[in-house]
């Protein structure tokens, strides 16, 4: 088990209920892929195998209809999703569907959302 870099905590200094929800899903990320890359960035933290295939990152501006704080897990997959959880898909490029699920609680970093990062995980090894 790694432990958290201090960039990793410091990226949740202006939202810090958000951070157990990272470190659930950090963790169940770092259990499930030995090869796992985290890089943080001024706007979201990465996770990636060769290619990057997820993200989480914190609301930058009010969205109508959302929440005030959640973090945005954010993946590409070769289709699109269609699940009520989904809050956002757009296709960047012909076939690659990148889908955005606002997460609120650890709780919610469930079977079905690890299901969704898998598949993403496994399409950008397929690159």
């Amino acid at each position: 088990k790694r432990p958290m870099h201090p960039d990793e905590l410091l990226f949740f200094d202006k939202m810090p209920a958000m951070l157990p929800v990272y470190a659930r899903l950090r963790g169940q990320l770092a259990a499930a892929y030995p090869d796992l890359g985290i890089r943080v960035g001024k706007s979201q933290i990465s996770f990636r195998n060769r290619y990057g295939f997820a993200s989480a990152s914190l609301p930058w501006r009010r969205v109508k209809g959302w929440p005030a704080e959640y973090l945005l897990v954010s993946f590409g997959l070769a289709r699109r999703l269609d699940d009520p959880r989904i809050a956002q898909a757009v296709e960047p490029y012909p076939n690659r569907w990148t889908h955005h699920v606002l997460v609120q609680t650890p709780e919610e970093v469930d079977e079905t959302l690890l299901r969704w990062i898998d598949e993403a995980y496994w399409f950008a090894q397929a690159k």
